[in-house]
């Protein structure tokens, strides 16, 4: 199942949306939401798995190692992730801090030794990418915290895009051989997105989530009226990390800025 949707509100504590494990359309990633109450806690050591927590909205504290931060979000259309990054073998405590606060938790399995980084707002590089082109039909903002150039000893890649309501995201169409999974949200909540996987489109909600496989093509598109935000992450493969997409080279003519696009007004 390539699209998940989320019937209900998230119960409180850690829900798993995909595994590692699964017999179908397998991502190679554990990936889920932790939803906490004030002053509720949760721990987390994996064994054979590297671990990376991004604090969506809300309020939590984290320890690891010992060390402790306490981290507050109040916007994730508005304002920079906070993340955690562990190896495998590493504990890590988190207390909510305010009612309903959401962590997305991206697990695969790592045996490469590595120190635990606690990433900031400040240290996640965000870009106003598309800007100046295609009459700003694609002007988005996209936030990278975790890739191969700052952590190559990852298995994992981690980002949020921002779109703005009627835009696109992921474009011009690309594609890549490692997998991937979006999580989305809406400003309102009620909002709706377009997700296509190579020839297939399907109809994204708030809370949705999409499997990226078989080397599809991922553009994204919003209803007039809402944003839409996702979180990204990319399993690397053996020996074939995630680096750079590959656009189809047919529409890569759009990303001229003097491009003739109708119409010329």
């Amino acid at each position: 199942m390539l699209r998940i949707d989320q019937k209900k509100p998230f119960d409180y504590g850690y829900n798993p949306i995909t595994t590692m494990d699964e017999k179908e359309d397998n991502a190679r990633m554990d990936f889920g939401i932790l939803k906490l109450a004030k002053n509720q806690t949760e721990t987390y050591f994996e064994g054979e798995k590297e671990i990376i927590f991004l604090l969506i909205q809300g309020k939590a504290t984290l320890k690891w190692q010992g060390n402790k931060t306490t981290v507050k979000r109040n916007s994730c259309f508005d304002e920079n992730p906070f993340v955690l990054h562990v190896p495998k073998k590493v504990k890590v405590t988190i207390r909510g801090e305010s009612e309903d606060t959401e962590i997305s938790v991206s697990m695969t399995d790592n045996d490469k030794k590595f120190p635990a980084k606690f990433y900031t707002q400040e240290e996640c590089r965000t870009e106003d990418r598309g800007k100046g082109t295609m009459k700003e039909a694609c002007t988005r903002i996209v936030r990278t915290v975790i890739d191969y150039s700052n952590a190559s000893y990852s298995n994992l890649v981690i980002g949020e895009d921002i779109d703005y309501p009627g835009k696109w995201s992921s474009y011009p169409p690309h594609h890549h051989p490692q997998p991937e999974i979006y999580f989305y949200k809406f400003n309102p909540k009620q909002g709706y997105g377009y997700c296509e996987l190579g020839d297939e489109v399907v109809k994204v909600k708030e809370n949705s989530t999409t499997k990226i496989l078989n080397d599809a093509t991922h553009p994204q598109t919003t209803a007039p009226g809402y944003a839409m935000y996702y979180i990204w992450v990319i399993r690397h493969l053996e020996g074939n990390p995630y680096i750079n997409p590959i656009f189809l080279p047919e529409h890569l003519w759009v990303t001229n800025p003097d491009a003739k696009i109708w119409p010329d007004k």
